[in-house]
């Protein structure tokens, strides 16, 4: 049997030179040498991992474990090499013969899948041990996979605003607080939001948008999945003298029996809703709305209306289990054919990549904290995901859409100006 080097395998699966520099646990290596970024495969389990799950979930186990380590990135943000990579590296796909007789050089083992990281979800098939998809027993656990890490971490990734989505940056040179306020501030225009109106603001988070409203007299209800984003925002709620107006409460947004809101805000949480679900979610929160009342949808989309709306292995596997991301142009339909008037729509996806540039940007000033907070494990998921997601909204894989909508009064009135009476 002839033996092959594993940096030979990826200069024989390259088409073209390498970005980036990069040498194995056997001594091989391949690349410039004097790249700046120079990638390390560590060890066989590191090999195993990309065999035996080809393409983003087989990378993400690797570097997850450490196995797979990554030289000239600031801490732990890898978005230089990614986006490296994604401008320079283009691989072929090999023959069946070339992946056999490779697999034969490397010796057959690195075909045995090794145990997931421990940071890794439940697959798709064991996940119906916790219900089905979307049930609300699996939403649970999906939506606390996710938040419950620690809220002492997410103060140093989100920064003191704890908002985890999009900010709306007024100029480029604007703070991530700023743009954060800004973009809580473009929500309450759009909903038309005024002293003694009532909000209910569900996936509300850590009740940013909920305390926005308050502070400006409106009289809000935020619930989230997630108990220890409801401990924190009640906790800040009471801190700010506003527990006369604001409230956060723990539980599934179906529980909300409350009904005849002014406005209802969904700010990123459509995408763990389900693209089955949408008519029912939409139902719902039109059912919470008084006659006359506005409903802002903000959420994560993909570029077309057609592309499958499960998100990828390591996404699935590490941070959005049972995440759905579809076309704004299906919200839009959704929301129509349920009875909602929609009045206006934007697409936010350069100011999700500023801001994701921003969460990274905390990461790394933080890391130490973060690597005692949650592990090394941890913190090395959410900087590829932050990474890889900055990416994909800068080459517009994915984009965040605003979706403004009414429920009319019955003899149609939408109690909208002729120009819209917010501030862009």
């Amino acid at each position: 049997m002839t033996q092959i080097a594993v940096a030979e395998v990826l200069d024989r699966l390259a088409d073209g030179p390498l970005p980036f520099g990069f040498s194995a646990y056997d001594g091989s290596s391949a690349g410039p040498p004097d790249a700046p970024f120079h990638v390390h495969l560590a060890n066989e389990r590191g090999l195993r991992y990309v065999a035996t799950s080809p393409g983003g979930l087989g990378l993400g186990r690797a570097y997850v474990a450490g196995d797979l380590q990554v030289d000239g990135v600031p801490g732990g943000d890898p978005y230089p090499l990614l986006r490296a990579a994604a401008d320079g590296l283009r691989l072929r796909r090999p023959s069946p013969v070339e992946a056999a007789r490779w697999a034969r050089g490397l010796g057959l083992g690195v075909l045995r899948p090794p145990e997931p990281p421990p940071e890794e979800h439940l697959s798709r098939l064991r996940r119906l041990a916790e219900g089905l998809r979307h049930s609300r027993q699996r939403d649970a656990e999906a939506i606390s996979h996710h938040y419950d890490v620690s809220n002492t971490f997410y103060e140093h990734v989100l920064g003191p605003s704890m908002t985890y989505t999009c900010a709306c940056f007024p100029t480029p040179q604007a703070t991530l607080e700023e743009a954060q306020e800004h973009k809580y501030a473009l929500v309450a225009g759009k909903l038309g939001l005024h002293p003694g109106m009532r909000l209910l603001d569900v996936g509300c988070g850590w009740g940013g948008m909920v305390r926005h409203a308050a502070r400006a007299g409106v009289r809000a209800l935020g619930v989230t999945l997630s108990r220890q984003q409801a401990e924190w925002a009640q906790a800040r709620i009471e801190a700010e003298g506003l527990a006369d107006l604001a409230e956060v409460r723990y539980g599934d947004y179906r529980d909300v029996t409350d009904g005849g809101f002014d406005a209802v805000s969904s700010i990123g949480l459509t995408e763990h809703i389900g693209v089955a679900n949408y008519r029912a979610y939409f139902t719902f929160l039109q059912g919470r709305l008084r006659d006359g009342g506005r409903l802002l949808n903000h959420s994560i989309t993909r570029p077309t209306n057609t592309a499958r709306p499960r998100a990828g292995g390591f996404i699935d596997r590490y941070v959005f289990p049972d995440g759905e991301l579809t076309g704004s142009g299906r919200i839009i339909s959704t929301m129509q054919d349920v009875g909602l008037e929609v009045r206006h729509e934007e697409n936010l996806r350069e100011h999700y990549a500023m801001t994701l540039r921003e969460w990274g940007a905390n990461l790394t000033h933080h890391w130490d904290e973060c690597v005692a907070d949650v592990g090394i494990g941890t913190a090395r998921v959410w900087g590829l995901y932050m990474a890889g997601s900055r990416l994909a909204f800068e080459r517009n894989e994915i984009q965040l859409h605003q979706v403004l909508a009414v429920r009319p009064e019955p003899g149609g009135a939408s109690g909208f100006p002729l120009r819209p009476d917010w501030t862009p």
